[in-house]
């Protein structure tokens, strides 16, 4: 088991006349035994960073900094490489829509015992691992409930018994009965030694097992420590307006919209939202080396 360390990391996509900075100078830690979430507002490039750690990136995404899981540069390393030493044996990924994943003419059944054989993990334990019945192994991938390809997606990323997973929003669509399951495989994972990368929007899902949350906005860590504590003592007001917006506590969305990534500000890209926003915040603020980290000129 090692740790994933995300130095600086940055993805800008080329664009004719413009330049989209997706993910900019992202430095993360992910050890073996902890669940890290990963949450923010959609296109604050959570994905983006997920995807340019497996190398599914365009021809047109320009990557800079490094993201390396014990030897390997995951940003530097050729297709190949990720192909046969990391994709699904060092990291397993469960992704956003897995039905759309799926081969649509083959079963479940024969998609799993696939990925055994090639990565040479086990078909029924990984399928037990995800819930899965015999029966649900025999059915085509439209023939399954959205919560029963979920399951599908979770076991083909659990075959080759990765030690870390990544999971990009993986409650979305499931009912609280399925949600509590899969946190619960997550949890136990964590607790067997294995490392999680949790991208979620769903807050209490991160609360109830994330060990660290990192919160991103506008491509840019802005928060990341203990859970409990990003959530229930919140130093940036972007993660307190995020806590905030929860049904459970005020439910009260977050005034304004994120700015487009083609025009970002010099300063901090979430003053003009901010209601705590003063002169100082034209300049960029920095992450602090802190356990609780922020990057606020004036913190809560």
């Amino acid at each position: 088991m090692v740790n994933l360390e995300i130095d600086r990391v940055s993805v800008r996509f080329a664009l004719k006349g413009a330049t989209v900075e997706a993910v900019n100078d992202v430095s993360l830690r992910i050890r073996p035994g902890e669940c890290v979430a990963l949450v923010g507002e959609s296109g604050c490039g959570k994905t983006v960073l997920a995807s340019a750690l497996l190398g599914f990136l365009p021809g047109n995404a320009e990557t800079s900094g490094s993201a390396r899981l014990g030897e390997i540069d995951l940003l530097t390393a050729t297709d190949h490489e990720l192909a046969t030493t990391v994709r699904g044996r060092r990291i397993g990924l469960i992704p956003q829509s897995p039905a759309s994943h799926l081969t649509p003419v083959r079963t479940a059944r024969s998609q799993l015992e696939e990925a055994a054989r090639v990565l040479g993990g086990d078909a029924r334990q990984a399928a037990e691992r995800a819930g899965l019945l015999p029966g649900h192994l025999d059915r085509y991938p439209h023939e399954l409930s959205g919560g029963m390809a979920q399951r599908v997606a979770n076991a083909l990323a659990l075959v080759g018994n990765p030690p870390l997973l990544i999971a990009d929003e993986p409650t979305t669509g499931l009912d609280r009965d399925l949600v509590d399951g899969l946190l619960d495989e997550f949890r136990r994972l964590v607790d067997d030694g294995h490392a999680v990368l949790l991208i979620t929007h769903d807050l209490a899902a991160a609360h109830r097992v994330a060990d660290r949350i990192a919160v991103m906005y506008a491509g840019r860590i802005v928060e990341v420590g203990p859970a409990h504590e990003v959530l229930d003592a919140s130093k940036h007001p972007y993660s307190r307006g995020l806590a905030n917006a929860l049904p459970e506590r005020d439910f009260l969305p977050i005034p304004g919209q994120p700015p487009l990534l083609t025009d970002l500000p010099a300063g901090c890209a979430f003053a003009p939202r901010c209601d705590q926003a003063t002169a100082i915040c034209e300049d960029r603020p920095v992450l602090t080396d802190d356990p609780h980290a922020v990057a606020c000129h004036r913190p809560c």
